[in-house]
């Protein structure tokens, strides 16, 4: 099948895949799976390789096998790696330190302020819902010495641990969708370049976020607002819990040397270094590498503060955690396989005037469509990046700087909107103290905020460096 018949039934497959995750509880692994070989077949792929006309023709069990082992190798190390460097600033009260820092630099008197950017900078390397839960008890400590609401902390903490999970690595959503939206572009990925503007990216969803903040907790009064003496400890008790915590300089190394080493792979890059010093910046700026290297930090931090009988079991958490998104990942590539595979892609480059005038959007429509149904941030980020990974030319993004605002309008979309299908959403208002209800009046609502103001950003952001 080609041409318009093939578009529907792969607009088909998509929300059947949808659906699948969303109401029958299948596993996005095997509903990626099974939809790519749906889509393939039905493309008329055939189911090994064929020789027509003299030109070997790749089978079902090549597609799934390459596009599924290529995505393993360039980012399966990345992702176990980044993981590993926010359970170390977990076990280690790094995590306190870094929050610790930026009250201190925001002032007492801005709590909400201070409260949103510890969630963004915590949330670098952690994973948004563990965020929260490491951060709680600090937020707690904080609405009771400055008395301000439980709801807009609780909110703030959110809202900033969800922009720079979604909008900056080392996390492994956007890691992983720019991997797969530079490799469909057939371009060496600029982690770097992600990085840089994920950050400016995420400025207008915590401008956003910390205005929603301020007054949704006008509104809503939870049941920590209603009993603030159920708020135990200080927040010097807390920090103190963990006995010796890294200094200033180690808290941040594990985060700040990857960066600092991919900069410098991308300098030797740009500026034509040769010989050693050239293979000595891009063999420690190769992301892995580099990340690689951020973890050694935390090594070194968790012998400072005496844990290291606990890596191991640490390495072994890791592993638990990052194993689904790994497979989820890679399967999302073999469905982005599939459809570079198809006609598809052929028959929207010719039939691409509508297309090109949605642009940027497409993806965040895209995103948000699959995060609102199923829930999960990663899996949105993952699955989005596949589908619209072979239109990037069409969509007119196929350059390096184009690529990553194509991240940068997925992960909006990825967290438009949060609510009851959403384990994050289940975090911040059981531990917010709030009902379900009010939960969809601050959490879903929130996000809905921070994902608009976040593609508005990113349409900013394109218009400056693309143009119209």
């Amino acid at each position: 099948m080609t041409g318009l018949g093939l578009i529907f039934v792969f607009v088909f497959l998509i929300v059947l895949m949808i659906f699948m995750m969303s109401k029958l509880n299948v596993h996005a692994f095997i509903a990626m799976l099974l939809i790519s070989l749906a889509l393939g077949l039905i493309a008329g792929i055939p189911l090994v390789n064929t020789t027509k006309d003299g030109i070997t023709v790749q089978g079902m069990t090549t597609v799934i096998g390459t596009g599924f082992a290529a995505t393993i190798q360039s980012i399966g190390i990345v992702i176990i790696f980044g993981a590993m460097i926010g359970m170390i600033l977990e076990l280690t009260g790094a995590a306190f330190k870094l929050a610790d820092m930026v009250i201190k630099v925001v002032g007492k008197k801005r709590p909400i302020l201070g409260i949103e950017l510890m969630g963004w900078i915590v949330s670098l390397p952690v994973f948004c819902d563990s965020g929260f839960v490491i951060l709680d008890p600090v937020r707690k400590a904080l609405v009771k010495k400055t008395r301000v609401s439980s709801v807009s902390a609780s909110v703030a903490l959110s809202l900033g641990l969800y922009a720079s999970h979604v909008f900056i690595p080392p996390t492994p959503g956007p890691i992983a969708a720019a991997n797969t939206l530079y490799e469909g572009a057939g371009l060496p990925v600029n982690l770097l370049l992600v990085m840089g503007i994920g950050a400016l990216a995420s400025i207008p969803c915590l401008i956003g976020a910390y205005f929603f903040a301020n007054y949704i907790g006008k509104k809503v009064k939870s049941k920590e607002d209603l009993d603030l003496d159920t708020i135990t400890k200080t927040y010097e008790e807390i920090v103190a819990g963990y006995g010796k915590l890294p200094g200033g300089f180690s808290a941040v190394a594990p985060i700040l040397v990857p960066i600092l080493l991919i900069a410098l792979g991308s300098i030797a890059n740009m500026a034509g270094w040769t010989g050693a010093a050239r293979d000595f910046a891009l063999f420690f700026g190769t992301p892995f590498v580099a990340i690689g290297c951020g973890v050694l930090c935390g090594v070194i931090q968790i012998m400072q503060v005496g844990k290291m009988s606990q890596f191991y079991e640490l390495c072994n958490n890791t592993l638990k955690v990052v194993g689904p998104i790994i497979f989820i990942t890679a399967t999302s590539g073999v469905l982005g396989r599939t459809i570079a595979s198809t006609d598809i892609v052929d028959y929207i480059r010719g039939n691409a005037g509508s297309l090109t005038a949605v642009g940027i959007f497409l993806p965040f429509i895209i995103s948000a469509i699959l995060k609102t149904a199923q829930g999960s941030s990663t899996v949105a980020l993952i699955t989005t990046s596949g589908i619209v990974a072979p239109m990037l030319g069409i969509l007119g993004l196929d350059s390096s700087i184009g690529v990553a605002l194509c991240v940068m309008s997925i992960a909006a979309g990825s967290m438009t909107v949060s609510h009851a299908n959403d384990s994050y959403y289940w975090v911040v208002t059981n531990f917010g103290g709030m009902t379900p209800q009010q939960g969809y009046r601050t959490q879903t609502l929130g996000t809905l905020v921070e994902g608009l103001c976040g593609i508005v950003g990113v349409f900013i952001l394109k218009i400056i460096f693309l143009g119209w």
